[in-house]
């Protein structure tokens, strides 16, 4: 289970090289004399050997030169032969060194990989290196050095680029891979693998577009689960759409998106390449923040202030040390020295003095990072203070950043504190750019971990009946609905709308604003007017009959004669808010390409694209991303106690949140919404006007394919009773079970352990641990059987608690048609068919996905878990690549 299928593409014991002539470099192409050149500069630790296509002999000759991996530096029209012989001498891995092939091409090469099994990386690629394994398999130039960082690049000459910066500023890889536009081996594989490498500890990835967000969503959460990701995305567009019907839509840029995304996949963004190395290596100290709370310790006030603005800027808070912690300190520090805010300690600082500043910071709890700034002075020593800060640095359980100003004279310190691996920076503005990186990461890692349901626990909505409305709105050939419509939907979702009812004639509308009670609001109603208010469809405080049917006529006249194409339904009328204390805001839902649905959340009101106050997050929600959501907006700023105005009721903010989430999971033919304003108070909120767009939903929306984040799969929770009458919990595992299922493998007794790992393992490492818990339930399933013991507390109350009985997960295989699974049980309830219920609701699930057979590697040593699986159908086989497993299979 753990031996990944990229592991003859990466890591090969064994490479054959099809170049053309060895003996002949005139006749070999300008990739390929780079290709041996960079091969023959550098001894690769496995076997590697040379072929030529027009070598004559039959494929039995060819037999002792079968290899995990085939690299191809060919003329385009020779490419095709060379793989189809590395197919069929059992090559699993290859990799076509070429640039320019036409699409045709690049297809055909496609299909022969497929049909032989081979990982193919390329064609229009540089290839790849594996520094620590000494294999430079690449036109990329000199191997670089062996080290923690993995980068990953869907550009060649940004690679090369990359690279050759890398090698003059001490910067090592454990691996380099150049992906290109027409790679089969794409990015959400090369990602998969590398979360699984142990030579890899952060990810760096340049990016320039995807093709399947939910895979691509998938596996970079799965990797930044594991170890830090650094992303850097070229093509940002600006925001707006011509076409936007609504709001949203039309301040939703695709670069905006994006950013949402990364948030919610726990990963790091930055802009420079440079950046992507600083953010790495912030990122791979011991210590991480769990906050944005930045101290700074400097020996020049305009440094100081430097540091202080850039933070402002950007969200980050200035530490100020406690008063016990100052008390202690100054009396350490020069007169000239304070620590108010930034601690200044003067021109005249020493080593002793930045030490002490900095253990201060590093023992006050109020600190999450420090900022060490040095700017050169005539009498002090630069490497001095370096060294007072290099050699104290682990004695600071939180990061710490260094920025040594100028460069001659302060170059040497600069190395010592790179030689200790202590980020460097030469400007105060980078340093705090860096912190901010470490900073978002944490928070994203808190995103990452959320696994919310499609449905909230709220009062369960009227699905069917939203459904009926939104048919019934596409069988007349429409996509816009009315505003009625629009709250008719909405309040099918229990979001609270003010009361509104059509008019179509002036009698109609005199009656009916009685009816409701003045003052009123009127509004046109129109499928064809985007925003009422630009051609004066909208009048608010209308106080009297007079007056309604004054602003009737008025209202239907104007708007006839700005948009005589546009289709007048009438007038609708509704209370005026009766909410003095509101404020005003929006929550919308616009579709992006290729991510699919996202929730909007900012400043509402008529001057909404002009404020252009936008928070975003993907669906599914829960409360937490709710509050997260709400928070990221410039308008929560508003939403406190503000001159004698109680503070909003940001609960009923958060449910609005989680019903919008509920519909655009329930419903996947929503493609634009907007409910603005949403007036919320003190005692709750209520939306005022919505206007939401429709289309046919696509085919395969009802397992959520719409989503790029697949929701918690509830639908998969059971109930099944245990023998002597208690009752486990059959349920798709989460993130938060960790513990228990660290605790659970730590009870296995050491044959049950070995017969599930094939190991002396006592524990789950950290990196497996997260492998098992933060899964992607599109591509894999594990379900836990759940024992929930009730105990009294001895003070009229129960403390329940619980426990992991089993496990049974698949992951399914890179055909994308099988699946391999897993199964263990723990020893005190074996033999009650608990392994049974668990293979059964597992191959139930496989089945529901479409695969067609699932598989599985069973010790030949393990006689209970071979006769369990002969009960369920299973055919148990051998296993040609290793004799002391059987193989099991079963059609589905």
């Amino acid at each position: 289970m753990d031996h990944h299928f990229l592991t003859p593409l990466f890591s090969p014991s064994s490479v054959v090289v099809f170049a053309g002539p060895q003996d002949q470099p005139e006749q070999q192409t300008p990739l390929a004399r780079t290709l041996i050149r960079e091969l023959q500069a550098q001894p690769f630790e496995g076997s590697l050997s040379f072929l030529d296509i027009k070598r004559q002999g039959t494929l039995a000759d060819l037999v002792h030169s079968r290899a995990d991996l085939a690299l191809i530096a060919l003329p385009p029209e020779q490419i095709a032969e060379a793989l189809e012989i590395a197919g069929r001498i059992r090559c699993r891995g290859a990799v076509v060194l070429s640039n320019g092939l036409p699409t045709a091409q690049c297809n055909e090469l496609h299909a022969i990989a497929k049909r032989h099994g081979v990982h193919l990386l390329g064609p229009n690629t540089l290839g790849f290196q594996r520094p620590f394994l000494k294999l430079n398999a690449s036109a990329l130039g000199p191997l670089g050095g062996a080290g923690p960082l993995a980068l990953v690049s869907q550009s060649g000459a940004l690679t090369t680029s990359i690279l050759d910066w890398a090698s003059r500023n001490g910067v090592s890889f454990s691996s380099v891979v150049s992906l290109g536009p027409n790679t089969l081996v794409d990015l959400p594989q090369v990602l998969d693998f590398l979360a699984n490498d142990g030579a890899t500890q952060s990810i760096l990835v340049y990016m320039e577009g995807i093709h399947h967000a939910r895979r691509f969503m998938s596996a970079l959460r799965a990797a930044a689960y594991t170890k830090p990701v650094v992303v850097m995305k070229a093509g940002r567009r600006p925001a707006g759409s011509k076409v936007a019907l609504t709001h949203s839509a039309a301040i939703v840029g695709s670069d905006d998106v994006f950013e949402a995304v990364l948030r919610r996949a726990g990963v790091v963004r930055v802009r420079e390449f440079t950046q992507l190395f600083s953010a790495a290596k912030c990122l791979a100290s011991r210590y991480r923040p769990v906050g944005k709370r930045l101290a700074v310790i400097t020996n020049g006030g305009g440094p100081g202030v430097l540091a202080a603005d850039r933070a402002n800027e950007i969200g980050i808070d200035i530490a100020r040390l406690s008063a016990t912690l100052q008390t202690d300190l100054l009396p350490k520090l020069g007169p000239q020295a304070n620590a108010e805010s930034v601690i200044d300690l003067g021109e005249d600082a020493t080593p002793e003095q930045f030490r002490e500043s900095m253990l201060a910071c590093g023992r006050d709890t109020q600190v999450d990072g420090v900022l060490v700034i040095y700017s050169p002075k005539p009498d002090t020593d630069p490497a001095a203070i370096a060294k007072a800060v290099g050699e104290n640095h682990s004695r600071v359980s939180k990061p710490l950043l260094t920025c040594w100003m100028g460069d001659t004279r302060v170059r040497e310190a600069r190395e010592s504190l790179n030689d200790r691996s202590i980020p460097s920076f030469r400007t105060p503005e980078a340093a705090v750019d860096a912190f901010n990186n470490i900073a978002s990461f944490y928070q994203n890692q808190q995103l990452l971990q959320q696994t919310p349901s499609p449905l909230s626990s709220l009062a369960k909505p009227d699905t069917e009946g939203a459904r009926l409305l939104i048919e019934s709105v596409l069988a007349e050939r429409r996509k816009v609905l009315t505003e009625m419509e629009s709250k008719a939907l909405l309040a099918s979702f229990h979001i609270p709308v003010t009361r509104t009812m059509l008019a179509r004639t002036v009698n109609e509308a005199m009656l009916i604003a009685s009816q409701i009670g003045y003052p009123v609001a009127l509004k046109i109603d129109s499928p064809d007017i985007s925003h009422k208010s630009d051609v004066q469809g909208v009048a608010l405080n209308v106080m009297t009959a007079v007056q309604v049917r004054d602003t009737f006529t008025d209202m239907v006249h104007t708007v006839s004669r700005a948009l005589p194409k546009a289709r007048i339904n009438g007038v609708t009328i509704q209370p005026m808010a009766a909410k003095r204390r509101g404020r005003e805001i929006y929550i919308g839902m616009t579709t992006d390409e290729p991510f699919g649905p996202v929730i909007t959340f900012g400043a509402g009101g008529t001057m909404i694209e002009l404020i252009a106050d936008r928070a975003m997050e993907l669906p599914p929600l829960n409360q937490f991303l709710a509050h997260r959501l709400i928070e990221r907006a410039r308008v929560a700023e508003t939403l406190g106690e503000w001159r004698g105005h109680p503070a909003a009721n940001l609960e009923a903010i958060e449910q609005i949140l989680l019903r919008v989430s509920e519909m655009v999971c329930a419903l996947p033919q929503l493609r634009e919404m907007d409910i603005n304003p949403i007036i919320v108070d003190e005692q709750g909120a209520v939306a005022v006007d919505a206007r939401i767009v429709i289309d046919h939903a696509p085919t395969g929306t009802q397992d959520y394919s719409h989503l790029t984040i697949l929701p918690y799969p509830v639908v998969h929770e059971r109930e099944w009773p245990m023998k002597g009458g208690d009752l486990y919990t059959i349920r798709p595992i989460r993130p938060d079970d960790a513990d228990m299922l660290q605790t659970f493998v730590r009870s296995l007794s050491s044959e049950s352990r070995y017969f599930r790992f094939a190991s002396a393992i006592q524990e789950l490492p950290a990196r497996m641990l997260a492998r098992y818990t933060l899964i992607d339930y599109d591509r894999e399933m594990a379900l836990v059987a759940i024992h929930r013991d009730r105990q009294p507390d001895g003070e009229d109350g129960f403390i329940d608690t619980e426990k992991i009985l089993g496990v049974s997960r698949f992951i399914t295989n890179p055909d994308q048609t099988t699946c391999e699974f897993s199964l263990v049980v723990s020893d005190a309830v074996k033999g009650q068919g608990l392994g049974s219920r668990l293979m059964l609701s597992i191959i139930e699930f496989a089945r529901s996905k479409g695969l067609s057979q699932i598989e599985g590697l069973v010790l030949a040593n393990n006689p209970n878990m071979l006769r369990l699986m002969r009960s369920l159908g299973f055919h148990v086989g051998p296993f040609p690549e290793d004799t002391d497993f059987k193989l099991v299979t079963k059609a589905l």
